[in-house]
């Protein structure tokens, strides 16, 4: 009965609606949020001032953090939360493990590296996201090329060599730490790795926007080859899929869209995993419905708790430390409800 309802098309629609509804009003509210409150009113007038001539009711104070503090800021949380959600998603999918993370291509670890190393050369804000790219990708095809020596099982070959470029980009990370300036370095390191969008810019949007649309644009339009390649290779080959380019094009456009989020935001853990397994809950196991529903949970889910980051006490907490106690324990509790399948 439970199956019936979630396959049902009027149940899919009334729960993308649902989400719709909540990123809407969760970004209005975010603005309302913080030390200078923002109105919904006021917020959609200094909008509409920018095309048409609207009496000021707001001050040039309130405009100023508009544009320049949290528009950027939520905007970059939206986006972040539906780029890791979307490549979570696509991972579990074409690995056949539903605890599959982007971390398991060496992402996330390069993006460490990298955006250490740019504090360590004192490059700027900038620099710390190029570097923090473009190590990632660095990662990711050290991983892709390495995997391509296993031939009897490119699936297995991929994850041991994530594993391993896993673990070497971590030991560089830690050594440049060691060797970091203990005042100033070494704290902006570790702030950094812990993630955050307090620092947010319009550029940041600006670098990270383009490789975004690049990776999720074909992760939505091949979901539903992710369907076929949850069936097995030997299934998907005899449905016509050409299993070995078109997981190639999921992973590297999965990868894309994860170093293109790392590169702004910092490490933000567990969102990949979590949010999959959420969406899963509602919708099934559908990736044509399942990928929807992932992106919109996870912009909203993002953005929350970028919301309680910066709130819930006078100094904010970086947002990896909050993903983090959200993620163990759902972890947790997957391992104890549904070990036995993995």
């Amino acid at each position: 009965m439970n199956e019936i309802k979630k396959t049902s098309k009027r149940y899919y629609d009334s729960v993308i609606i649902g989400l719709i509804i909540l990123l809407v009003a969760c970004f209005v509210i975010s603005f309302s949020l913080g030390k200078y409150p923002i109105s919904p009113n006021e917020l959609f007038s200094i909008f509409l001032s920018r095309v048409f001539p609207i009496e000021q009711t707001w001050t040039d104070q309130q405009a100023v953090i508009l544009y320049n503090v949290r528009m950027p800021r939520i905007v970059l949380s939206v986006l972040v939360g539906c780029c890791l959600s979307a490549a979570g998603a696509a991972y579990q999918g074409i690995f056949r493990n539903p605890l599959v993370s982007s971390d398991i291509v060496g992402a996330s670890s390069g993006a460490a590296f990298g955006a250490a190393l740019a504090i360590l050369m004192s490059i700027g804000n900038f620099g710390i996201s190029i570097s923090a790219f473009l190590f990632s990708i660095l990662a990711v095809l050290t991983v892709y090329f390495l995997s391509k020596k296993v031939k009897t099982n490119p699936v297995l070959g991929l994850v041991l060599a994530g594993i391993m470029v896993s673990s070497l980009f971590n030991s560089a990370t830690s050594f440049l730490k060691l060797v970091a300036d203990p005042n100033e370095q070494l704290p902006a390191i570790t702030y950094w790795l812990m993630g955050s969008f307090s620092g947010a810019k319009l550029k940041d949007i600006q670098l990270a926007i383009i490789p975004m649309a690049i990776g999720l644009i074909p992760l939505f339009m091949l979901r539903w080859k992710i369907n076929i390649l949850t069936m097995g290779d030997d299934e998907a080959r005899t449905m016509g899929v050409d299993t070995q380019k078109t997981r190639a094009v999921i992973v590297i456009a999965a990868t894309l869209v994860t170093a293109a989020s790392i590169a702004v935001s910092g490490m933000i853990g567990w969102i990949g995993l979590v949010i999959p397994h959420l969406s899963r809950m509602l919708v099934g196991s559908d990736y044509r419905r399942l990928m929807p529903v992932s992106m919109l949970m996870g912009a909203s889910f993002l953005l929350i708790v970028d919301n309680v980051s910066r709130l819930i006490t006078s100094s904010e907490i970086p947002i990896g430390i909050l993903t983090s106690f959200i993620g163990a324990p759902f972890f947790f509790y997957l391992i104890s409800r549904e070990g036995e399948k993995f």
